[in-house]
């Protein structure tokens, strides 16, 4: 399944990021990097603070180890350019993490745009045009991130649960036997728990009504929030050896478990009306 039996070699590999200037999609780059990674863009909408990462990482790791490209990852173009720029500076790509999303059912029409329509213009470009060319290996690797909300209902966020419902959803579908057999390519799936980042910050503006702040308090209260460092570590396992097709909840701090479906064709209960 990867370039060494049971283990997808990270070194000397390039990676893209989106959403990489800051939070998790940050500290994965960092892990990518401390990993042995050949170098990394950093796609992100914010300019100022992606220069700033992309200055920290070269200070950490060396010059010419990370670029940014300023990239809304709604627009198709603008995600295309992105994987152009990874080529013309590396001359490769092997890794792309579709990390981009936000969390704020307030605005739930951008939420979506950017949860699923961002996710889906990354897998069709990385699956269907760069990865499968300029991958320097026998595979490639798409990680997509969803949520522990993406395996489970929220009655404080639904639009958001919806949007990581669908990454779960899409990661899968792009993950059957069918699509690695002609690329080459692995589709896998992050679901992280409550996470220290911005994600969660200022969430009484980010509810669809008022009235939903009282359930998330008291979902938030129940959660075991986790450091972006330790999701990102935990990461590079998922990275190195989840096999195609699979989803991996990384939750309070906890090693990667998978998250599977039951297939309805088995089931052991069936309840009828």
């Amino acid at each position: 399944m990867s370039d060494t039996v049971g283990s997808f070699q990270i070194e000397g590999k390039v990676a893209l990021i989106t959403g990489g200037a800051s939070g998790l999609g940050f500290n994965y780059a960092k892990e990518l990097l401390k990993n042995g990674l050949k170098g990394v863009t950093l796609a992100d909408i914010d300019e100022k603070i992606g220069l700033k990462a992309v200055q920290e990482l070269e200070s950490e790791f060396g010059k010419r180890k990370a670029i940014f490209v300023q990239t809304d990852v709604t627009n198709f173009e603008q995600f295309n350019d992105a994987f152009k720029k990874t080529i013309e500076t590396y001359q490769n790509i092997d890794i792309l993490i579709n990390n981009a999303g936000i969390l704020n059912d307030a605005i739930w029409q951008k939420e979506l745009q950017i949860n699923i329509n961002g996710t889906i213009h990354g897998v069709l470009l990385g699956l269907e045009e760069y990865i499968p060319k300029y991958k320097s290996g026998n595979e490639g690797l798409i990680v997509n991130i969803s949520s522990i909300v993406g395996v489970a209902p929220s009655a404080s966020v639904p639009i958001y649960a919806t949007s990581k419902f669908a990454v779960h959803g899409l990661t899968l579908s792009w993950g059957l036997p069918f699509h690695y057999d002609r690329t080459k390519v692995r589709v896998v799936g992050i679901c992280p728990g409550a996470t220290d980042t911005p994600l969660l910050m200022d969430m009484k503006t980010k509810y669809v009504k008022p009235i939903y702040d009282e359930r998330g308090s008291k979902e938030l209260k129940l959660l075991k929030t986790q450091t972006p460092e330790v999701v990102a570590n935990f990461a590079m396992r998922v990275i190195q050896k989840a096999p195609n097709g699979t989803m991996w909840v990384i939750e309070g701090g906890k090693e990667p478990y998978q998250y599977v479906i039951p297939d309805r064709f088995n089931l052991s209960t069936k309840i009828f009306l």
